[in-house]
């Protein structure tokens, strides 16, 4: 096995989901970089690698150096010292300082900075502000380098090593020592394997009661995932033996105990997290009662509705106002074109006409913007309405509800069994509520089916918006979303005329290939529009036209150049749109944000990011919570808006290829949606309603509401 000492000069190829990397190197001895293969995911450019492994020849790259096993090493050349000062891992020391520093000091840079770091005042335009900048980070990266030595010795990766250094300080050690398992509780981005990997290496045994304890609570998070309130006995059994290479009985002692300590809560066959039995239980509890309130603002005269040029209500929806009059809940439902926004609008208008103050509110930011500009009334995301901070919760609650005298909430089928659970907390007793949204659409993207739990429920008066008003007839977008739900395909005929296309390419890649001419080239050139208002939506991650393969092939297009940091696989600079991929309450960003980036800074290793006129900062080791996002899944998609969307349809993704994704996708675009990909993915996604059925309880709930129910 041979050894090279190098220096990573850039990064050429990460793969985020084994962390599969391709860098090149400076090795002593070599004129030429060589080329550095291996699992080496997190390793920043700039850093000194010692690296065991072996030389090989690749015909089609040539010559490389495959690495097995490597450490993180100190540099000990100046030109090592100055790529590893300008890498951005010290604060206060960028590519500039890095060289001006070690022209002055050369070899010996390290020794001044660890010993006598006041001698950089003899560098030119380093001043005292800097050099307490650059000691507070030098420190904090020893205490960090000796917590990355432990944990990479335990298969840990840089980045998770800064992400646990953040959370436990000083005590990382002493902490991952006692239980392992806790970073998987404890440390957003560290699952159960990546802790059971840990555990392993420090020695714990399969049936260790704290293993079997983390992987049912990860079992059970990863049905949450995929939207399931509570797992059955038998499913939750199964899959965390499987998980796990234990025996049943063993998962089922421990599930005990959890149930006793109420870690879990078992009702009948329903094993649930906690948060999602107090959830469910109290949203169809809140329901009921908000239902059978007392409040009718109803009598016989027509209600009076906002008029205007060109509106005409229909029976359907004079129904909904004096539903909305006379009853305490109600559902609004219809797909595009139906007249949900006018309907609103006029329920809104008689609302005010009988003297209540009526409150707007939408589950994400994109929502409520367009619900605003619809309404002409300020709407608010839920979070802000109900008044959240990451320290105390949402300040709207129970004690402290809601005022006003009506509450409309638009794109409900987005709103998971949690959020509408707080929701409803802080509706108060002599509050109306209208639920609005659209069922055919995909559910949330957290767990529960609550919108459509409620109709199925018969629980709460429902209005079914079903005709297609004649001016949206004139659009073959909301013709073609309609013909989808309805299990037809749609007019695929292409004009100039038209705003739904669809362009027939069998090939991935030439499908590929063809998004970033579209979106880069073809489109911005027909409407007049920038890339900006252009938004790929894919039905999948993975693949040659997943998200994350069209991210990277749309950034070279569009933004090759420039400045950059890089996480994950993802490379960012100026100008790049991204999504927030979490909730992060602490920068009040959410899942499912859109930003562009405004800045980034090489030498203190962060980037901002703008999220609708909200500047946020991220630092190097936060980019996880970040993804390109030229290109994102339909999931992501939903309660959002573009002018223009195109969307990728091939049989690689048959396994999501259902009628409501492609319902979803088609919605999501105002003025222009393009299908490109084969005719049989599509006829496929049409006639398959094959959707998964989530394990939930809400509709029982509220359709028998006995005291053991709730």
């Amino acid at each position: 096995m041979a050894q090279i000492r190098c220096v990573v000069e850039r990064i050429t190829y990460q793969n985020p989901e084994n962390g599969y990397s391709v860098f090149r190197v400076k090795v002593k001895g070599y004129d030429d970089l060589v080329t550095l293969v291996g699992n080496l995911l997190d390793v920043p450019a700039g850093s000194v690698l010692l690296c065991q492994g072996e030389w090989r020849v690749d015909r089609k790259y040539g010559q490389q150096f495959q690495c097995s096993t490597w450490e993180e090493v100190m540099p000990a050349t100046a030109y090592g010292i100055e790529k590893y000062l300008g890498s951005g891992l010290v604060k206060g020391i960028g590519p500039k300082f890095a060289r001006l520093i070690v022209d002055r000091f050369g070899t010996g840079t390290i020794e001044v900075i660890e010993t006598d770091i006041e001698r950089l005042n003899e560098v030119h335009g380093i001043g005292p502000k800097r050099i307490a900048k650059i000691s507070e980070s030098w420190e904090r990266q020893k205490d960090i380098k000796n917590v990355m030595l432990f944990l990479q010795g335990h298969g840990v990766s840089t980045a998770f090593a800064a992400k646990i250094y953040r959370e436990y300080g000083k005590e990382s050690v002493s902490k991952v020592q006692e239980n392992p398992y806790r970073l998987a509780d404890d440390i957003w981005g560290i699952g159960f394997k990546t802790a059971d990997g840990i555990a392993s290496k420090m020695g714990y045994s399969k049936d260790d009661p704290r293993r079997v304890r983390s992987g049912i609570l990860y079992t059970l998070g990863q049905l949450a995932d995929e939207g399931h309130c509570f797992a059955t006995g038998e499913q939750l059994l199964g899959t965390a033996a499987e998980l796990l290479d234990v025996g049943e009985e063993a998962i089922g002692a421990v599930l005990v105990d959890m149930s006793g300590a109420g870690d879990v809560i078992t009702d009948g066959e329903a094993i649930y997290l906690p948060p999602f039995h107090y959830a469910e239980c109290g949203v169809a509890r809140r329901l009921l009662a908000l239902r059978n309130g007392n409040g009718s603002l109803f009598s016989e005269d027509e209600p009076e509705l906002p008029r205007g040029e060109g509106i005409v209500y229909d029976q359907t929806q004079l129904e909904a106002v004096r539903l909305a009059l006379k009853s305490k809940v109600v559902v609004l439902t219809g797909g595009p074109g139906t007249g949900k926004t006018t309907t609103t609008k006029a329920i809104i208008g008689a609302l005010r006409s009988s003297g209540m103050k009526v409150l707007l509110a939408a589950p994400t930011g994109r929502a409520s913007k367009r619900m605003s500009e619809a309404t002409g009334m300020e709407a608010k995301t839920i979070h802000r309405m109900l008044e959240y901070n990451p320290k105390d919760g949402y300040q709207r609650n129970a004690d402290n509800p809601l005022t006003g005298d009506a509450l409309i909430v638009d794109e409900c089928s987005m709103i998971d069994i949690l959020l509408m659970n707080n929701l409803l907390k802080a509706v108060p007793d002599g509050m109306r509520l209208i639920l609005v949204g659209d069922i055919d659409q995909l559910p949330s993207v957290g767990a529960g089916n609550v919108l459509r739990d409620i109709i199925d429920s018969g629980a709460v008066p429902v209005i079914r918006l079903t005709r297609i008003f004649r001016q949206a007839q004139s659009s073959r977008i909301v013709m073609s979303a309609h013909a989808v739900n309805a299990g037809r395909l749609p007019d695929l005929s292409n004009g100039r005329e038209t705003d739904f296309f669809f362009l027939r390419e069998e090939d991935p890649e030439k499908v590929a290939e063809s998004i970033v001419d579209l979106v880069g080239r073809r489109l911005p050139g027909a409407y007049g529009i920038g890339a900006d208002s252009i938004q790929v939506l894919t039905p999948m991650q993975r693949g040659v036209v997943g998200a994350a393969s069209l991210n990277i092939a749309l950034q070279q297009s569009l933004n090759g150049n420039g400045d950059s940091l890089s996480r994950g696989g993802y490379t960012f600079r100026k100008g790049d749109r991204v999504m927030q991929l979490r909730n992060d309450y602490d920068k009040e960003v959410f899942n499912g944000d859109l930003g562009y980036i405004t800045e980034v800074n090489l030498e203190d290793r962060v980037l901002k990011v703008d999220f609708d006129g909200r500047e946020t900062e991220y630092d190097s080791s936060e980019l996880d919570e970040l993804s390109l996002a030229y290109a994102t899944t339909i999931h992501k998609a939903q309660g959002s808006e573009y002018p223009v969307v195109v969307i990728p349809v091939m049989m690689n993704h048959f396994v999501m290829l259902q009628r409501n994704l492609i319902y979803t996708g088609i919605t999501r675009a105002r003025k222009v949606c393009v299908l490109i990909g084969q005719l049989k993915a599509l006829s496929y996604a049409v006639r398959n309603l094959t959707v998964q059925k989530r394990n939930t309880r809400l509709k029982e709930r509220l359709a028998i509401p006995e005291e053991g129910n709730l």
